[in-house]
């Protein structure tokens, strides 16, 4: 049984600057009354949150929010070639459910 104490498992991390920039970091440290590795742990995960959400975020001009909305309201008609092609898949996707 493992008690609820133990600590998690960490990772290092090493990082070079020069003296300038460990400088400048640490001034902003001192600034919030945080520790320098606690500062860039923090400044880190806010960028990298910052980061990923701008890669997932779909964003869309007015123009194209409005041409969106309008497929949506009034899809166009289906071509032959789209109708054949949906015929197709429902026909090879019940021929696999019944293997």
């Amino acid at each position: 049984m493992t008690g609820t104490n133990t600590p998690k498992a960490m990772a290092r991390l090493e990082a070079r600057v020069n003296p300038e920039i460990k400088a400048l970091w640490q001034k902003a440290a001192d600034l919030e009354g945080v520790t320098l590795t606690d500062f860039v742990i923090a400044s880190v995960q806010a960028a990298a949150c910052k980061t990923i959400e701008q890669h997932q975020t779909l964003k869309l001009s007015m123009e194209d929010s409005q041409a969106f909305v309008e497929a949506l309201l009034n899809p166009p008609q289906a071509s032959d070639a789209l109708v054949a092609a949906a015929k197709h898949y429902k026909q090879v996707m019940q021929y696999d459910a019944n293997d």
